[in-house]
């Protein structure tokens, strides 16, 4: 008699188990499109223990896919390439692309979920950024790169990108832009920078922190971005087939007037200013009266330039808290739309 309740509660708690196991098999699965540009997560080297001299951008995304068949119980996952190169490579016409690529594919194909995109670390946080700016939808965008190559022993490559397939196809990562996944860490697009030249654990967001973080268990989310960005951005790209020439300068200790006035003289539409001297700054002020566009950023990685209506009349924009690398690119977009000192400071302003 007891064996026989026994029996028949665990098959009552059986089938109470297998009801939600049923229901979720069942559900169907999320679509995730990945797209390959390249980088070292892509990279080969002569032998599994070589951590550097390796080849950037050796195998095609889909092959690193296939070597990863676990993703294929996450999503159903496309893919294609785009280009396959070192980061160091990416220029604006495979920005470009890439962007318009993306939104085509939100036109086209709605049912997919979200976006992946595979890249070097180098300038991975620039490609993540003008997606933020420039992707007019609110699915998941999703940058995710290596510090090892894809044949290192321990690489971090495999892990990291079948965690990216993850957060595009978490339901919490809609709306958050574009975002970037490595070590287990979801950065955002805006404020996500690499801070180490080795290290696994090197994209971080500084004073603002990570937005969550991929646990073996679940996504988990503890802040949003609050800058524009994506399905609420002012930017179309669809009718744009080159970006205006910005430069940065670098500031330093006795730092020569020189590469303003080269990169004047070569004909450049702005330039991002990483800190001064005293001679850069008289460069720059000749550079705005021959109508190039300033914006100051600085060097330090963190913290937000101060602006002043004395700078503002004399046409020079504040960064706010970008870093140079992203002030230009957000320059080049903002100079697509307008000349406007005041324009071009609401925008950085709001980005």
């Amino acid at each position: 008699m007891i064996q026989t309740r026994l029996s028949k509660t665990m098959t009552l708690f059986a089938i109470a188990l297998a009801i939600p196991l049923a229901a979720t098999s069942l559900q169907a699965k999320s679509k995730v499109h990945v797209l390959g540009t390249g980088g070292t997560i892509s990279g080969a080297a002569p032998s599994p223990e070589m951590l550097s001299g390796y080849k950037s951008g050796t195998y095609p995304v889909a092959d690193l896919l296939a070597e990863v068949p676990e993703i294929t119980e996450l999503a159903d996952v496309t893919s294609e390439q785009i280009i396959n190169v070192g980061s160091g490579r990416i220029t604006g016409e495979i920005l470009l692309k890439l962007s318009k690529r993306i939104n085509q594919l939100c036109q086209e194909q709605p049912d997919i979920d979200g976006f992946v995109v595979t890249h070097g670390t180098g300038t991975l946080e620039e490609t993540a950024y003008f997606l933020n700016l420039t992707v007019l939808s609110d699915k998941p965008v999703v940058v995710v790169g290596a510090m090892r190559p894809w044949t290192a022993i321990s690489g971090d490559g495999p892990l990291n990108l079948y965690n990216a397939v993850r957060v595009a196809s978490a339901p919490e990562s809609r709306g958050k832009g574009a975002m970037i996944v490595l070590n287990d860490e979801i950065n955002s697009a805006r404020e996500g920078t690499k801070t180490d030249t080795y290290r696994v654990e090197t994209f971080n967001s500084r004073e603002y922190g990570f937005l969550g973080y991929a646990d073996p268990d679940k996504i988990v989310f503890y802040r949003k971005p609050l800058k524009r960005h994506t399905f609420q951005t002012e930017f179309d790209v669809t009718k744009i087939d080159e970006l205006p020439q910005v430069d940065i300068v670098y500031g330093y200790q006795e730092a020569s007037r020189g590469s303003v006035d080269g990169l004047v003289a070569a004909g450049v539409k702005g330039i991002v200013s990483a800190s001064g001297s005293p001679e850069i700054s008289d460069a720059l002020e000749d550079a705005q009266a021959k109508g190039v566009m300033v914006v100051r950023s600085d060097r330090k990685g963190q913290g937000r330039v101060l602006n002043s209506e004395r700078r503002l009349e004399q046409g020079t924009i504040s960064a706010d808290n970008l870093r140079p690398q992203k002030a230009r690119l957000l320059l080049q977009l903002a100079l697509t739309k307008t000349s406007d000192p005041v324009e071009i400071q609401r925008i950085f302003n709001q980005y």
